[in-house]
């Protein structure tokens, strides 16, 4: 998953993933450097947001990765490995 998150602080952001969605919210603050009537056009919105993506199968949540970058977000989510087998040892006690 790839996002714009200009102006968010990485600490300003909170991701939650349980195995079929993601769930991305934070909160931009607006500097108080112009006057709102002063402005022209303005292309960024401020405040609280919240954005959730439904994923096309689970994934291994434990191995997710976010990164932020020049205000770009990158969140790797690495797919369930079905095929996969774990032998179970069996104690006696």
């Amino acid at each position: 998953i790839k996002t714009m998150i200009a102006g968010v602080k990485p600490e300003d952001l909170d991701i939650s993933i349980p195995r079929d969605m993601v769930t991305i919210k934070g909160s931009r603050e607006e500097p108080r450097e112009v006057e709102e009537g002063d402005y022209f056009t303005r292309e960024l919105y401020w405040g609280s947001f919240s954005r959730t993506i439904l994923l096309p199968q689970e994934i291994e949540v434990e191995a997710a990765e976010a990164v932020e970058k020049h205000g770009l977000l990158i969140i790797t989510l690495p797919k369930v490995d079905k095929g996969r087998q774990t032998k179970l040892k069996v104690r006696s006690n």
